[in-house]
């Protein structure tokens, strides 16, 4: 019988059988504890080799909610083992809650055939069968789960946003480049779609010309934000507060207030709006423009909580939730490629919080900006604008219909589209289909994202050297590119 571990790693009580399938088994090549990334060129394990004809031994860390909403699309593949702090949760995610019945049946045997951990370190520890691991945890979870699945060679899809610092992005990055073998992918489906990458090829292929700013917006959060940290309450006898913490260097009590949805908006476990969304929306142009890291960003927002005064806008020291809406304006003083205007830098300016951008001159009256979320190029001969994930996107301008018209299907297209984008990754392991956002790009899209949250948090314009990773011109912001970890939760 397979042990239910606690969050401590001890065993609970028992759960089914072990080692189902006939999958060849992983044996231990060396230890990965405490090592580096650099440590790991070649990979201290090796990836089994799957054919397209295989099934893939996945694990999934993270089971309820969005992992659930992932893995509902892998039963599949062998699900050999979950971890997640809150079974009880899980469960919900798996039921309809009028009814009270199981809305993913098929999810549901798979889960209760897997061996169930509470602590992924320690499945990650004691499964030698894994091929693959999914996670679809809090932020502040990804990169040390992350790491600790690809040091034993395991492929990973990792939810969106890819880490919650830009120091763990890059970090990745190295591991990823210095194992080739492994598929990476992070969970920004719009990535897959076709509505999409017909994005790309609009803008590459100069339907509206050369570009000089972009407009990002969306309608999060649609959780509490500026709002004071709670008092703790009792936490729930299904939930391993300890565990869900994790790397947090923190001391909270449990509060509903953070789990299981609304921590996105509390700066210890999420990276509000810009962390939930900009994987979806800043994806597109960074794609399109491949304009290079920034080199400016400022961010100016409404008030943190816990200030007195409605006007005081500074950071206060005490840890708490991210404002309730904000506008960060970026600049890539180094993108030099033939879809940006010459002469200036380019800018993108994101908005949340529910704030729209202006009404750009040339706009026609009769078409609105979605109130959900959205992109807006604007370039020489006209614009370009579409909704969250890349969907429909509309031109703008005389004769951007008939330039258009003119530009081929150049991006592979991925099977399933936006749907497909788990299987994706089922089928890049597999050989058959090229990967769709591996980390290779994934950690400098992050990255980009996540400089405007360090900007945020540093109340004052940032000029950055990405060469250096470094902030030049206030180096307390540096501090925000990196964290703390709970001791036994290190990246």
């Amino acid at each position: 019988m397979a042990a239910i571990f606690d969050g401590f790693g001890e065993p609970i009580e028992t759960l089914g059988p072990l080692g189902r399938g006939g999958v060849s088994r992983r044996r231990f090549l060396g230890t990965a504890a405490g090592l580096g990334a650099a440590a790991f060129a070649g990979s201290a394990f090796a990836a089994r080799k799957i054919a397209p004809s295989d099934k893939v031994n996945i694990a999934v860390i993270g089971c309820g909610g969005q992992g659930a909403s992932n893995m509902s699309k892998l039963t599949g593949q062998n699900i050999v083992a979950t971890a997640d702090a809150d079974y009880d949760h899980v469960l919900a995610a798996l039921t309809d809650s009028k009814t009270g019945k199981i809305n993913k049946p098929e999810l549901k045997a798979a889960y209760d055939k897997a061996e169930r951990f509470t602590d992924y370190r320690k499945m990650l520890d004691s499964r030698k069968d894994i091929d693959a691991v999914l996670i679809a945890t809090p932020d502040h979870h990804h990169a040390p789960a992350a790491r600790r699945a690809m040091e034993r060679g395991y492929h990973v899809f990792v939810q969106k946003p890819l880490t919650y610092t830009i120091e763990e992005s890059r970090k990745l990055a190295e591991m990823a480049k210095a194992n080739p073998n492994l598929v990476t992918q992070m969970g920004n489906q719009g990535h897959s779609g076709d509505d999409g990458r017909r994005v790309i090829e609009l803008i590459r292929g100069g339907a509206i010309g050369k570009v000089s700013e972009v407009h990002v917006w969306t309608n999060r959060p649609v959780w509490p934000q500026g709002v004071p940290r709670p008092a703790a309450v009792p936490t729930p006898a299904s939930l391993d507060w300890q565990v869900w913490l994790g790397p947090a260097d923190i001391d909270w009590g449990y509060n509903p207030d953070y789990a299981h949805f609304n921590w996105r908006g509390w700066t210890p476990f999420g990276s509000g709006a810009l962390g939930d969304m900009g994987a979806h929306l800043v994806d597109f142009p960074f794609w399109a423009l491949d304009p290079g890291l920034p080199t400016k960003v400022e961010t100016r927002h409404s008030r943190w909580a816990g200030n007195k005064s409605l006007w005081d806008t500074k950071r206060p020291p005490e840890i708490t939730s991210y404002p309730l809406a904000g506008i960060s304006r970026y600049e890539f003083g180094n993108g030099k490629n033939a879809w940006i205007k010459p002469g200036a830098p380019l800018r993108m300016t994101w908005y949340d919080g529910g704030l729209l951008p202006p009404t750009p001159p040339g706009f026609p009256d009769s078409m609105s900006m979605s109130g959900d979320g959205g992109v807006l190029f604007i370039g020489e001969h006209g614009m370009l604008m579409h909704e969250t994930y890349g969907e429909k996107p509309v031109l703008i301008g005389a004769g951007t219909d008939a330039r258009a018209k003119k530009i081929p299907v150049s991006l592979p297209r991925i099977q399933g589209g936006i749907g497909g984008h788990e299987n994706n990754w089922i089928r890049a392991i597999r050989g058959e289909e090229k990967i769709s956002c591996p980390f290779e790009y994934a950690t400098r899209l992050n990255e980009t994202m996540n400089l405007g949250v360090v900007a945020l948090q540093n109340d004052h314009y940032i000029q950055y050297d990405a060469v250096k990773m470094e902030v030049t011109n206030t180096p307390d912001a540096n501090k925000y590119l990196r964290r703390k970890y709970r001791a036994g939760w290190e990246l």
